[in-house]
């Protein structure tokens, strides 16, 4: 996963621009913002807009494949009222598509009770309790999610790779994170279709820079009765390949017949262009969920 860079903001920082550039969105609780501090070890990092998250210094970090996750799924299912967001860490997948689904009720499901709690504490700080609950557990236990939840959006941004693959990295938040400590990308497709109202999608994003792992969501779109409807390749420097792919599935069911097994392959998005400037298309990006461009 590939960590998110942004300009430094104080957190307590509620000035309407930054940089010449209006900061969209809804304000903070300003009158409580000092009763929320960094603990030992943590820091408190902008994400979209005025809302901020809790994170380790040394654990987890927050990604653009995160927050593209967001993005991608809330353009996609604009009308979502009720979201659930497969192991959701520290919450930047869902507090970025709560960003932007104001109306919408989160459900969010994650196994790691530190960042559970980091979890909460950004819910806090940004005003989401109300429309944002924050289960404890392991998505693939049907105790977590009741049979009959249904969601209009699901939002997953699976581990990438299988224990056996690659240094696990020095934080036990990290290995879950990164590699398949509790099911791939299969379960999550698996748990989405069985959670998905009718036309609803499910929006994730993994690794397409090698066959093997490109070939994985369509294999867990596939045995999980879905289609990919349309997916987007992510180039994090101009004339490189791809790293990752975004990705749009739909339940079988809810498709017309001639649209079942059939994939819509969108333009790349270019991260930044082949001087490393911010590329112009991923600059309007960024502020549509948020981000200084």
């Amino acid at each position: 996963m590939y960590e998110m860079g942004r300009a430094k903001r104080d957190i307590r920082n509620v000035e309407p621009y930054f940089k010449d550039w209006a900061v969209p969105g809804p304000l903070p609780d300003v009158a409580r913002l000092q009763e929320f501090e960094a603990g030992e070890g943590e820091s408190i990092d902008a994400l979209s807009g005025f809302f901020r998250i809790f994170q380790l210094k040394k654990g987890h970090r927050f990604s653009t494949d995160d927050v593209l996750t967001a993005w991608y799924g809330t353009s996609w299912c604009p009308s979502a009222g009720r979201v659930l967001d497969l192991g959701s860490g520290v919450g930047s997948v869902g507090m970025s598509a709560a960003w932007r689904l104001r109306g919408a009720h989160f459900v969010t499901v994650e196994a790691q009770e530190e960042s559970v709690a980091l979890a909460r504490r950004s819910a806090a700080y940004n005003g989401l309790k109300e429309r944002y609950e924050i289960r404890q557990g392991d998505f693939r236990d049907p105790q977590v999610l009741g049979e009959e939840e249904r969601f209009d959006l699901v939002l997953g941004s699976p581990p990438y790779w299988p224990l056996s693959d690659g240094t696990q990295g020095d934080h036990p938040q990290k290995v879950a994170c990164r590699f398949e400590v509790r099911g791939s990308v299969v379960d999550y497709a698996r748990v989405a279709a069985e959670h998905l109202a009718p036309g609803g999608i499910f929006t994730c994003v993994f690794p397409v820079d090698r066959p093997g792992q490109k070939a994985r969501p369509w294999e867990a779109a596939e045995k999980a009765g879905m289609t990919i409807v349309r997916w987007r390749p992510v180039i994090f420097r101009e004339d490189n390949p791809p790293l990752v792919g975004l990705f749009v599935m739909m339940r079988n069911q809810d498709l017309p017949e001639d649209m079942r097994g059939q994939t819509w392959e969108e333009p790349p998005l270019i991260i930044r262009d082949r001087d490393g400037q911010v590329h112009p298309e991923y600059r309007a990006v960024k502020m549509s969920f948020g981000f200084a461009p």
